[in-house]
């Protein structure tokens, strides 16, 4: 299907539920491009494949601070090409381009993935009034019935001089709706919220906020407190999980950290400490 912008003339496809109403990209851009901000321009299209992908591609012709938002995707994908697909207007679907140019050294871009995580957290945190946990690198989690659901993912691709990191989020997808049982939303976890554009607007000026502290202080997290933000956000730390390593092959041990690298620190059952900077982490049962 070819993209087309969602705030044209109203059809009535486009309000087939009256309980999802359209984005409204006029007003997204009139609140979120400001003189002087980091956002320079908001589009919304009704559907396409993956905004990473759509984005990335034109990446080359657009000032930083570029957001494509897709009120349907047919074709996202999370980590390790996982599929992410969801009803219309049932979510947040978008993606976002940070040029950090020479004010940080790119051995430092890897924690952009971890910067968006916190960013989506602080910013459901005000505008919804959910706890919203990171499950490192990128999986977003809240609570449903007592259980941790994944209700979101974020996934960012290195592009030229810049980074595209596209985010996916669960709004009002009910239990009929959901792709697998292990997966959650906003409406499930009782968001006092569940209106996507306000929603919308939270996430970007909290990543606005986040990835301008770090860019200040010239990506380092620390000083930047990123890396103890995302520390106090991540349920990871302190579980017994598995690690799925490239190559095959499974560490198994506690997560302890989140170190300089952005990199989860494991102690094995041998008492060593090996730091995950890719993989699958799986959270265990504790062992007693």
């Amino acid at each position: 299907m070819t993209p087309s912008d969602a705030s044209g003339a109203a059809s009535a496809g486009r309000w087939s539920s009256l309980e999802r109403p359209p984005l409204g990209a006029a007003a997204l851009e009139r609140a979120l491009v400001t003189d002087g901000g980091l956002w320079t321009s908001v589009e919304v299209v009704a559907a396409t494949g993956s905004t990473n992908t759509d984005l990335a591609a034109r990446a080359a012709g657009l000032p930083e601070g570029a957001v494509l938002v897709a009120e349907e995707q047919t074709a996202g994908r999370g980590r390790l090409d996982r599929s992410w697909v969801a009803p219309p207007r049932s979510g947040l679907f978008f993606s976002v381009l940070l040029k950090p140019g020479d004010s940080v050294p790119q051995e430092r871009w890897g924690w952009l993935t971890l910067l968006a995580g916190v960013a989506v957290a602080s910013g459901l945190s005000r505008a919804a009034g959910v706890d919203t946990a990171l499950k490192w690198p990128n999986d977003l989690l809240v609570t449903v019935n007592g259980e941790e659901r994944k209700t979101g993912g974020i996934l960012a691709e290195r592009v030229g001089d810049g980074v595209v990191i596209g985010i996916g989020l669960n709004v009002t997808l009910t239990e009929d709706e959901l792709p697998v049982p292990e997966a959650g939303s906003l409406i499930l976890a009782k968001a006092a919220v569940t209106d996507r554009e306000p929603l919308l607007k939270a996430v970007l000026r909290s990543l606005e906020q986040w990835y301008g502290d770090w860019r200040a202080a010239g990506g380092d997290p620390a000083a930047s407190g990123l890396q103890e933000a995302y520390a106090a956000d991540c349920v990871t730390l302190g579980r017994h999980v598995r690690a799925d390593l490239p190559g095959g092959r499974t560490l198994t041990g506690t997560a302890e950290a989140v170190d300089a690298d952005g990199r989860l620190v494991v102690r094995t059952a041998a008492d060593e400490h090996e730091a995950v900077g890719a993989g699958d982490v799986v959270h265990l049962r504790s062992v007693r």
